[in-house]
C-alpha cells in the first residue's frame, strides 16, 4: 500500500491562515508560527472588543443626551427621570440622534419631562 503524504493539506491549512494574518506587520504576516499566534490573539481582541463597543457607544449616547437636556436645565437623570413618569419609552440611541439632528422635537421632550416631574411632584 502507498504511503500517504500530506504536503497539499498542510500547506492548505497553512495558506488558509496566512490569508488571514494579512495586513499585520513583518513576520506576523509571512511566517506559519508568528501568524498563528498573532491571528489568535487578533481574535481573542476581537471577541473582547465586539462588548466593548456596545459599552462605549452607550456611553457616547448618555453624554449626548446629557448635554442636549442640559441646554434646556434638566441634568441627564432628571430627564430620564421625567421621561418615565411621563410613560415615554425611547432608548438612548434614538434620544441622542434627536438631540443632534432634531433639537425641536428633542426640546419637546424635554418639556414633556420637565411636565411630568413638577405634576408627580
Amino acid at each position: 500500500m502507498a504511503r500517504v503524504k500530506r504536503g497539499v493539506t498542510t500547506h492548505a491549512r497553512h495558506k488558509k491562515l496566512i490569508a488571514k494574518a494579512r495586513g499585520y506587520r513583518a513576520r506576523n504576516k509571512n511566517t506559519f508560527r508568528a501568524a498563528i499566534q498573532r491571528v489568535e490573539k487578533g481574535l481573542q481582541y476581537a471577541y473582547r472588543d465586539r462588548r466593548t463597543r456596545k459599552r462605549s457607544f452607550r456611553r457616547l449616547w448618555i453624554q449626548r443626551i446629557n448635554a442636549g437636556a442640559r441646554q434646556h436645565g434638566l441634568s441627564y437623570s432628571q430627564f430620564m427621570n421625567g421621561l418615565a413618569k411621563a410613560g415615554i419609552e425611547i432608548d438612548r440611541k434614538v434620544l441622542s440622534d434627536l438631540a443632534i439632528h432634531e433639537p425641536d422635537g428633542f426640546k419637546a421632550l424635554v418639556d414633556r419631562a420637565q411636565a411630568a416631574i413638577t405634576e408627580a411632584a
